[in-house]
């Protein structure tokens, strides 16, 4: 046995009880919580920047500034955490979420602003690093894949509710009020850890040694890269969605695209979970495909307003998965290495929302947020490409054990 695998949580040495499930609910209404904050500046981009007073590209860094200090701080976090219990962990990067959001709600300028969204990215290297990490701790190690498909409900209900409710709450009182709002959803979340997520002990540091085994390994490094191209490709659009839907929708009508793009997501998440442990591939594949098709929709049907409703639903379907079947393709690839893994997933995931978003803002100053739909086009096809690699090598691996 593999002496730094992490002790066990007693919920694993039995059936999963009530409170168990109850404590797997906690933490993902700290997801919920988390990916509202993360996606905030989505639906309020032109109002935050209209009373900054920056563009909507340099308003962009909002999203990009978050994905750098949570690419950092997802590995040097849990290093530096050491053997610290992983429950003090996730309660303290809660509490610095809190923080977070009331620094970027009383921002008078631009730069306390970055700094507020500063502080929640390294909040969230931290946080998702240990949800992801930890829930087959909660449960019994039989429900570990369902444990995780309700902890990423979190973030689908969050795209449901959270940024269409940013939206809707900035139309009748400010983009600041939208921020506090999400402070309170914060607090709810923090008191719920405190009462049912138990002590989670951990029986060793992660290490860089850990990290670099999994550098040397060339299936996970396929993985991380269409991780990096598929994610890449839907935050240099979506972020900067907002501005595409102003052409042709008001703000009320786009809120409801919006609620309607989380809601379709969350039964795309609930239907995959079903299925993705049987068909990880398939799935995986299918959502990635179905992205390209939205993508490629929104630039082919300019103007065409069911059109765009169309794709932006295909678009929910899509995205509403791909979060699912990558972790768990990720989980099974590291079961060795389950932090370090995990840790690397974020940080990946982080970089490519940094870099998407970023570049995104980029084209849409000096060209136009059509250009920059063809930009997540063509990363949708480098991120296939690299799907297809990674199924072929995982047929000749499971050849050659044979």
């Amino acid at each position: 046995m593999n002496d730094r695998s992490p002790i066990l949580a007693p919920a694993q040495l039995d059936e999963t009880t009530l409170r168990q499930w109850l404590s797997v609910v906690a933490v993902a209404i700290s997801a919920f919580a988390f990916v509202t904050s993360e996606f905030l500046p989505v639906g309020l981009l032109t109002e935050i920047a209209r009373d900054l007073r920056v563009t909507p590209g340099t308003a962009g860094l909002m999203v990009t500034t978050p994905g750098v200090m949570a690419a950092i701080f997802a590995p040097g976090l849990m290093m530096f955490a050491g053997r610290m219990d992983r429950r003090k962990m996730i309660l303290l990067l809660t509490a610095m979420l809190l923080v977070s959001n009331i620094v970027c709600a009383l921002s008078t300028n631009f730069a306390l602003m970055l700094i507020g969204r500063a502080m929640f990215g390294a909040a969230l290297g931290g946080f998702w690093t240990l949800a992801t990490a930890t829930a087959g701790r909660l449960v019994h190690m039989s429900d570990a894949a369902r444990a995780t498909a309700i902890i990423l409900t979190g973030v689908t209900c969050a795209t449901v509710i959270g940024v269409p409710l940013g939206t809707f709450i900035a139309g009748f009182a400010s983009w600041r009020m939208s921020f506090l709002v999400t402070g309170g959803l914060v607090t709810l979340a923090l008191i719920a850890q405190a009462l049912l997520v138990p002590s989670l002990p951990s029986a060793a540091a992660l290490r860089l040694a850990d990290f670099a085994m999994l550098l040397l390994r060339p299936h996970v490094c396929l993985i991380m890269l269409m991780v990096a191209l598929v994610f890449g490709a839907h935050f240099s659009t979506y972020t900067f969605i907002t501005l595409l839907l102003q052409q042709d929708f008001s703000m009320s009508a786009i809120t409801l695209l919006l609620l309607a793009f989380g809601v379709i997501g969350f039964f795309s998440n609930a239907l995959t979970s079903a299925v993705v442990a049987r068909r990880l591939k398939t799935s995986g594949a299918a959502m990635t495909a179905l992205l390209l098709c939205a993508l490629s929709a929104m630039i082919l049907l300019e103007h065409a307003r069911v059109g765009e409703i169309a794709a932006m639903l295909m678009w929910g379907v899509a995205f509403g998965a791909i979060p699912l079947c990558f972790s768990v393709w990720v989980q099974r690839s590291t079961a060795d290495l389950v932090e370090a893994g995990s840790a690397m997933f974020v940080s990946v995931i982080q970089v490519a929302i940094a870099l998407g978003s970023s570049v995104g803002g980029a084209i849409v100053d000096r060209a136009g947020v059509r250009a920059d739909l063809v930009l997540g086009c063509v990363l949708t096809v480098f991120g296939l490409m690299a799907l297809q690699r990674v199924a072929a090598l995982e047929r000749a691996q499971r050849g050659a054990e044979f």
